[in-house]
């Protein structure tokens, strides 16, 4: 297991759009592990692929408090979504940045795991965010993109401050 480099806001990688998984082996289960290990050790509960530069619809989370349920959903489709919550959003693509973002509160979600199987999904509060932000990322968007054009544009401006700061 390897720690990947993750991606940070505004690296236009980030916007990329994530083609399906076609290939179910060694390699793809390489990287589900390599993803778990960078999301525990960043800390986060959520990882896409794309944020570590692999332009595959792969998604590795764990919302649990104790961090042993790993979830894993590759090209995961959203079935059904259902009522309104307004929760606060960071990301391990923009550290430090944490805005409120309105998301479906339930969402029913279709994948595969990392065998090919393909299993159903019903997701609630935290869980349910979390899957609508990675997929996100597979579709090339990240979360300030939901936030005001004078939000998005200060946080571009830290995000690139920061970049420079620890280039020097």
């Amino acid at each position: 297991m390897a720690l990947l480099p993750i991606l940070t806001y505004p690296d236009p990688r980030l916007h990329k759009v994530a083609q399906p998984v076609r290939v179910f082996d060694d390699e793809l289960r390489r990287l589900v592990s390599d993803m778990a290990e960078t999301m525990y050790a960043a800390p986060g509960v959520g990882l896409a692929a794309t944020q570590v530069d692999v332009h595959r619809q792969v998604i590795v989370i764990d919302v649990s408090e104790a961090h042993d349920d790993l979830q894993v959903l590759i090209n995961p489709r959203i079935l059904w979504r259902d009522g309104t919550q307004y929760c606060e959003e960071g990301c391990l693509s923009v550290p430090g940045i944490y805005e409120e973002v309105e998301r479906a509160q339930h969402v029913g979600v279709e994948a595969e795991d990392a065998d090919g199987k393909t299993f159903r999904l019903e997701a609630h509060d935290l869980l349910a965010v979390c899957i609508q932000h990675e997929m996100d990322h597979l579709k090339g968007k990240v979360f300030v993109e939901y936030l005001s054009r004078l939000k998005q544009s200060r946080i571009k401006s830290r995000m690139e401050k920061e970049a420079r700061r620890k280039a020097a």
